[in-house]
């Protein structure tokens, strides 16, 4: 996956730069998830169990699918697999 900031993003699929940072959040959140399954060799049953999330929410995040997909969703995902999700913020740049 290209790196992109959430406002790149916004502006190419016309959405929101709020909106634009959540969906690129996600995506580097749930790269690092896919990481540390494929590392442990997890199963998403396993994973579910660890995060206390249903299985079919698991496998839904996983393969892709941000619809209706919380932050908090994907923070138990992370703990689930041992990571821990550290925030960098910076000042945007000047249009």
């Amino acid at each position: 996956m290209k790196s992109s900031s959430g406002s790149e993003l916004a502006k190419r699929l016309g959405i929101s730069p709020a909106r634009g940072m959540d969906a690129v959040m996600k995506a580097q959140l749930i790269t690092a998830v896919l990481k540390g399954i494929a590392a442990q060799h997890l199963t998403h049953a396993e994973v579910a169990k660890r995060s206390g999330l249903p299985r079919s929410a698991v496998t839904g995040i996983l393969s892709g699918s941000l619809q209706k997909v919380t932050i908090d969703r994907v923070l138990k995902l992370v703990d689930a697999v041992g990571l821990i999700a550290e925030v960098r913020v910076r000042r945007a740049r000047a249009a």
